[in-house]
């Protein structure tokens, strides 16, 4: 199984989008042991959307599609309903 993330950095308002078998080692990577590339510098990541996928090639075509100019669109609105849940979580229903 594939995923394809989208990362926020909330102190640089930046958007990453990756994909990986493994999300808990690429956010490992991505927040603390890796030394090169674009996610080192703007630290720390949230994680704010996933999509899983059979196959590499399925989750490599969606994140080209999220990389893309109309894909770029619908990464920003994921991004804003992510920093929304972010500020306003869902609230634990009482017994």
């Amino acid at each position: 199984m594939f995923q394809v993330y989208i990362l926020y950095s909330p102190g640089s308002g930046k958007s990453y989008v990756g994909y990986t078998n493994s999300i808990e080692r690429r956010m490992e990577e991505h927040n603390f042991t890796s030394r090169k590339g674009f996610t080192l510098r703007y630290r720390p990541w949230v994680l704010v959307h996933t999509e899983t996928f059979n196959s590499r090639s399925e989750a490599m075509t969606r994140e080209n599609f999220y990389k893309s100019g109309q894909g770029r669109e619908i990464v920003k609105k994921i991004v804003q309903e992510g920093i929304e849940k972010m500020r306003h979580p869902p609230k634990a229903e009482m017994d």
